[in-house]
């Protein structure tokens, strides 16, 4: 990789910060391949922007950046990986990081076991 090609991971963080900046998103979960942890670290320190790393198996790593108040949330709801959050947690993850409420809502109650798609 030359020096004047910027990765595409580096381009949606770009995109998700100036959304952030913009105020369409309050909080952002960004999922990268570690060997760009420091680049995504460095990036977020240096426009003042707070952030709670998680790691994600043995190559990535979830960013969650944006407003104090919501990564104060994440620290209490997410402690341990993504796919052992409880159908509540990840209900309310999902809607912190604006996800379409109606699927979360039909997410929830799959994992509940009770989604009847009839209506």
């Amino acid at each position: 990789m030359n020096a004047t090609t910027t990765p595409i991971e580096m381009k949606v963080l770009m995109n998700h910060i100036y959304e952030l900046r913009k105020g369409v998103r309050q909080m952002v979960l960004f999922t990268c391949n570690k060997k760009y942890g420091d680049q995504v670290a460095c990036r977020l320190e240096s426009r003042g922007i707070p952030y709670v790393l998680q790691p994600v198996g043995q190559q990535n790593l979830n960013f969650y950046f944006g407003r104090r108040e919501c990564l104060e949330a994440i620290r209490l709801i997410v402690t341990r990986p993504l796919h052992q959050l409880s159908p509540e947690e990840d209900f309310i993850l999902g809607a912190m990081l604006g996800y379409d409420i109606c699927a979360q809502c039909e997410r929830y109650c799959q994992r509940k076991g009770r989604y009847d798609n009839r209506n």
